[in-house]
């Protein structure tokens, strides 16, 4: 079996084959083992990727983008005159790739592939990077890979170094973009995550750009005016001149991980600049420590301490800078561990990672509070940079752990209500000698307490949004011409409008989004942000306090077996598969289920009562790509599941009165 595993990172990009039964190697893309992960929008409108792409800048800088990963939250690039979607830069740097890789396997294409991603993306980015991955051509057998567990893999594959199970390392990754940490613990089946955080505004990007600011305190006042063109440049030449500048910046950077002094170039009129390491370290000594404070906060909610782990496992580009090692050192008193080259680790490491160990994120909708969470978080603002305050603590993890596994299970798991009491952890083992490994316990909730109706709404709530998400990352891209019409309106294009809907959902929502705000995305409840959905179309509009209405217009997707779901029988599959999702949560026992007929249309409806009030009705238009869910979160509220689906037929049903003021 050929198996690729690509690590799509923010400067560079790594990919390791595994063929014809050998040891895995590193595939050289354009003679060098790591590929920028860089693009160039060509003035024909063709994507010029890697180290073509980086000369390609030189000419024109303006239509390059070196970092595409780094702006996974945006959506489109501006390149030049070109309006580039994120999922197509991504993809043109997959695509590369696969085709070097292919090529070397005599035509053919791997017979799986695994794509690494950072322990906290949530199922917004998961999915970006899955459409990307399709769209490059990289097949049907996606596997994702959390980084972090990749590392642990890579880590024990070494001769002398071990981690069985009842074992833990702390992965500490510094890449260009970000800082992630990461708690591994091994078990009988693979790895979990055990904890995990990150500083989104810390990276080897940001220390380079600590290092140009550093040197322009020097220079700039001989022509200030200069200095601020190379800093915000408005002309081809500016451009010019500001990248090779960068470039020689970062060369300096990393020159100074072996040399204790090194020189930086600079265009005229400024003269070169000699910088030393004692400065560079003073320069960024602030955002380090914030890293290791994070890395030690991290491991402390696991209830463990540094020395009863197995290791601190250095990786990332980044993660050279001597000052790391040495403050990891002094902080918790553990050396650290760097292994080979830290920038190959995550790619080497995910062909260790056995089956049983991995998260197939194109197959299961779960793990649905803590992703959604996790995505918010993740894509807040970058402020602070290397003088931002402490970071703030991880989340404490959630509910104990079962008996015969001694760590929480990090891969799908079914959504449910907080544990009612902690549930006690086995005796482990770490190193020399028996050891408690404590898991940090949710607090249980008192007898009578009135939260649990709310963590059951939020958690069946949540399961509709990523039932969504992980259908479409089930499709091949939902393409446009699917299927029909609804009434007259053409349900063969998704393109949304301002409000987001695309012709077909207008017409299913008709008073509803005449009515009250709607806003392109997937949300769950009235005043959340809306999550993007790649690859549908999606709209949620907010009709009260308590009521929300999230209507969602699918296109054709690959079923396991090769063939081709069409968009109406994707929106039914929809439907099912939250229905399937949410047996046994909530009070209502099964869902009342029946048919509707409003405006010319008719359809079936499935109303769940999730209790307290609160209750859920999803909707789905006959021969129709369109589907919908009426959510009303009333904790405490005197209504039932009759009620809702009253007012299913009397606002929100085609034909209805929309409910809005």
């Amino acid at each position: 079996m050929n198996v690729l595993s690509v690590d799509l990172g923010t400067s560079n990009t790594v990919a390791v084959l595994s063929a014809h039964g050998r040891p895995p190697r590193v595939v050289d893309v354009d003679g060098a083992s790591m590929m920028p992960s860089a693009v160039f929008a060509a003035e024909d409108g063709n994507l010029v990727v890697g180290r073509d792409a980086e000369r390609r800048a030189r000419l024109d800088p303006a239509r390059f983008e070196p970092n595409p990963k780094r702006r996974v939250d945006e959506g489109t690039l501006l390149l030049g005159d070109q309006v580039v979607p994120v999922t197509d830069a991504l993809a043109g740097v997959l695509r590369r790739v696969i085709d070097e890789t292919s090529r070397q396997l005599g035509g053919k294409k791997p017979d799986e592939v695994r794509l690494t991603h950072p322990a906290q993306w949530g199922p917004v980015r998961r999915n970006v990077l899955l459409s990307a991955a399709r769209q490059a051509g990289m097949g049907s057998n996606l596997v994702l890979v959390p980084e972090p567990v990749a590392a642990a893999a890579h880590f024990a594959s070494f001769p002398g170094q071990t981690l069985v199970p009842g074992q833990a390392l702390a992965v500490y990754d510094l890449g260009a973009g970000t800082f992630d940490v990461a708690i591994v613990g091994a078990t009988q089946n693979g790895f979990v995550v055990l904890a995990e955080a990150g500083l989104p505004d810390l990276g080897g990007l940001d220390v380079d750009q600590a290092l140009l600011e550093h040197v322009g305190r020097q220079v700039s006042v001989r022509d200030p005016g200069r200095w601020q063109s190379l800093l915000r440049p408005m002309s081809t030449g500016d451009r010019r001149a500001q990248r090779a500048l960068r470039e020689d910046v970062k060369a300096a950077k990393e020159s100074l991980s072996r040399h204790p002094q090194t020189e930086v170039p600079l265009p005229e009129p400024f003269e070169d600049v000699l910088v030393t390491r004692v400065e560079l370290e003073a320069l960024i000594r602030p955002g380090m420590l914030r890293s290791v404070e994070l890395l030690a906060g991290t491991i402390r909610s696991t209830g463990m301490t540094p020395g009863r782990l197995v290791g601190i496992y250095l990786v990332g580009g980044s993660s050279r800078i001597p000052l790391i090692a040495t403050l990891i050192a002094e902080q918790l008193r553990v050396v650290p561990t760097s292994l080979d080259q830290p920038e190959t680790a995550v790619a080497l490491g995910a062909h260790h990672v056995p089956q049983e160990g991995i998260t197939l994120r194109t197959s299961d909708i779960s793990s649905t509070i803590e992703d959604v969470q996790r995505t918010r978080q993740v894509v807040a603002p970058r402020t602070g940079g290397f003088n931002a305050g402490p970071p703030k603590p991880p989340p404490p993890q959630t509910g104990g752990t079962p008996a015969q596994n001694p760590f929480p299970n990090s891969g799908p798991q079914r959504v449910q209500g907080p544990p009612s009491t902690p549930t006690p952890v086995p005796a482990m083992t770490a190193g020399p000698g028996p050891t408690q490994y404590p898991v940090q316990q949710s607090r249980p909730q008192s007898r009578g307490s009135s939260n649990k109706p709310w963590y059951i709404a939020t958690a069946v709530v949540a399961v509709v949004v990523i039932a969504v998400v992980s259908i479409i990352i089930a499709t091949s891209g939902g393409g446009e011409g699917d299927t029909g019409n609804v009434a007259g309106a053409d349900c063969s294009s998704r393109k949304a409008d301002g409000d987001g809907m695309s012709e077909c959902m207008r017409k299913v929502a008709g008073a509803v989004v005449e009515n009250n705000q709607c806003k392109a995305g997937a949300a769950t409840a009235g005043g959340a942000q809306p999550i993007e959905t790649p690859g549908a179309t999606a709209a949620t509009c907010t009709i009260d306090d308590t009521h929300t209405v999230m209507y969602m217009h699918f296109g054709a997707s690959d079923k396991q077996d090769g063939s081709e779901l069409s968009g109406v029988d994707t929106a039914k599959q929809y439907i099912d598969t939250v229905i399937e999702q949410l047996e046994g949560i909530g009070t209502g026992g099964d869902p009342k289920q029946g048919d509707w007929e409003g405006d010319g249309l008719s359809g079936t409806y499935a109303a769940i009562d999730i209790g307290s009030g609160s209750g859920m009705v999803l909707f789905a238009v006959n021969d129709s790509p369109v589907a919908g869910a009426l959510m009303n979160i009333d904790i405490g509220g005197s209504g039932d599941i009759t009620d809702l689906v009253d007012y299913f037929e009397q606002h929100i049903k085609p034909g209805g009165d929309g409910g809005g003021s």
